[in-house]
């Protein structure tokens, strides 16, 4: 089968701004060009789209990331999904490598709105056949849609990552949650390298008393890795890490799916007591911005593989039976 012309017709890519880099190397390892189609702005600051050509009958991929800045990305998508639809796409499939309001999956209190549930409801009304996301912060997101949803991610490519300095090492690892709503990641992360897993429990002994971490799990003189999905001020990790440290971990290195690195977070990861930070390209980060303890993975093979898959209709989900 070629790469670009599956069961489902010929595969064409189009993106807004929010990380042309990424669907640049998605295109290089399709095999293909990008489509034409150019993304700017009115002088009053309405999105202004030029669509360069036929869409007809084609298997669409609209890859765009809604991370900062959020709603004019997330618009950009909604305007290209509704342009593609009028132009008689046959298949409109929106890739968002990060997807943004995920984590206002719920009400917390009263009044709170739903926003990931809203942003799903847009995308379906504006016209996608099929949702492909990574790493969501809330799994039940893919339950907000009634198209179908594949959920895609990045632990196999963290994992071969840190998989060299775990065997290459002759120090024991653990890999660390950095909360309890993160360890069925950490544990599938864990499995992949064979290591035993460590919690942090963070609780709030009693009002205005700063929080306490507890380390659930055997860390002293082992080597630790923290796993998160999303990154964004760092304050999370960071303190987690010195939390590791300060009770007998001996090297500490950390890593997530979504660097979306907002506020302090550059200058935290630098200076914390993290030997390095891994992140994947789902963002946008600039080259001056990977310093000293930060680094960047590209996952575009993983979208890649996926288009492939869904363009010739077979499981997505057999790319992570290991």
């Amino acid at each position: 089968m070629n790469s670009c012309n599956g069961q489902s017709g010929k595969i064409q890519i189009f993106t807004g701004n929010s990380n042309r880099e990424l669907v640049k190397k998605i295109c290089e390892n399709l095999g293909i060009e990008m489509s034409k189609c150019e993304v700017k702005k009115f002088s009053d600051g309405e999105i202004q789209l030029d669509i360069g050509e036929t869409a007809r009958g084609k298997d669409v991929y609209i890859i765009q990331s809604t991370s900062s800045p959020v709603n004019d990305n997330l618009m950009e998508l909604l305007i290209l999904l509704d342009a593609l639809k009028r132009a008689s796409a046959g298949r409109i499939n929106v890739v968002i490598p990060y997807y943004g309001y995920a984590r206002q999956d719920r009400k917390t209190k009263a009044r709170e709105p739903i926003t990931s549930k809203l942003v799903a409801d847009l995308l379906e009304t504006a016209g996608a056949d099929r949702v492909v996301a990574m790493d969501l912060h809330a799994g039940q997101i893919q339950g907000y849609f009634n198209i179908p949803v594949d959920h895609l991610s990045a632990i196999p490519y963290l994992s071969n990552y840190f998989e060299k300095l775990v065997k290459n090492s002759n120090e024991d690892f653990v890999v660390v949650s950095p909360d309890l709503g993160g360890v069925t990641r950490a544990r599938t992360f864990a499995n992949r390298l064979n290591l035993p897993i460590a919690i942090i429990e963070k609780r709030r002994p009693k009002p205005n008393v700063s929080e306490v971490m507890n380390i659930i799990g055997e860390i002293e003189g082992k080597d630790c890795i923290l796993i998160d999905d999303i990154v964004d001020t760092a304050g999370t990790i960071c303190q987690a890490a010195k939390a590791l440290k300060d009770n007998g971990a001996k090297k500490v290195y950390g890593c997530a799916t979504h660097a979306v690195l907002s506020g302090p977070a550059y200058d935290r990861i630098e200076s914390s007591v993290m030997e390095e930070f891994v992140v994947t390209d789902t963002i946008k980060v600039d080259e001056d911005k990977l310093k000293e303890k930060l680094t960047q993975i590209s996952v575009a093979p993983i979208f890649a593989s996926a288009i492939r898959r869904i363009n010739g209709n077979t499981s997505v989900s057999e790319m992570f039976d290991k």
